[in-house]
């Protein structure tokens, strides 16, 4: 059995999901939208330059679920998988998931997106049984507006990845071949730690690294005229 693990956010959708979230809550009315848009925003390009403080980040984005009943953040997020998130969805990305579960890898999706608003995604459209995310702490049934444990960022997904296989009685070294799909240059420490690391339509600074160290470059948003096409390698 191989390991196949995928990052989320503009590497299996087309977007970032927890940027997204947060412009939906500003367009529903749910946060003051002229400030929070502008640090949404913010922390956006911070994230994008390798920059951003991750504690600072999950202190505003987690802030909004203390705010509201669980049955209101629900209603809200289905409006969001409707209006939002079906339209990211990738169909060069599910057909790579459905390849490597077809092949009987053992995969997860890791992101550090939080899990109330990745769950669903990862469940609904990829059918992938593991999420390895960023966890919002929840007390009496209601969300703290804090995170809990270790966020899955940067060294933090190869921290959560480890726990999760060490869960099953397994680490890296018990697969021939793990690969690590990616976009982002925070997930460089990942990429490290598997014996396959693919850059997906990388950033520029993961397009350099990937160049210097020859790691695969795929595309994932080459299609033809009918939204079709095949993910095509381009550099290895």
């Amino acid at each position: 059995m191989n390991l196949a693990l995928f990052d989320l956010d503009n590497t299996l959708l087309d977007g970032d999901s927890d940027h997204a979230w947060g412009q939906f809550l500003c367009d529903k009315g749910v946060v003051d939208a002229a400030d929070y848009e502008a640090r949404n925003n913010a922390f956006y390009e911070q994230y994008k330059a390798g920059t951003l403080n991750i504690d600072e980040f999950l202190d505003f984005v987690l802030a909004p679920l203390a705010t509201h009943s669980r049955e209101t953040l629900m209603a809200l997020h289905d409006e969001f998988m409707n209006d939002v998130v079906f339209n990211m969805v990738n169909p060069l990305a599910q057909a790579l998931v459905r390849w490597h579960v077809e092949q009987g890898d053992l995969c997860a999706i890791v992101t550090a997106t939080n899990a109330f608003v990745t769950e669903r995604i990862v469940r609904y459209h990829f059918h992938v049984p593991h999420l390895i995310a960023t966890v919002p702490a929840i007390e009496n049934g209601r969300f703290t507006g804090k995170a809990r444990g270790t966020p899955a960022f940067r060294e933090g997904k190869v921290t959560r990845v480890n726990a999760w296989l060490e869960s099953m009685a397994m680490d890296l070294s018990c697969f021939e071949k793990s690969w690590f799909y990616t976009d982002s240059s925070n997930d460089i420490p990942l990429m490290e730690a598997v014996s396959d690391p693919v850059a997906v339509d990388p950033c520029v600074a993961l397009r350099l690294r990937a160049e210097t160290v020859g790691w695969p470059i795929i595309s994932l948003r080459d299609r033809d005229e009918d939204g079709a096409g095949s993910g095509i390698i381009l550099q290895s």
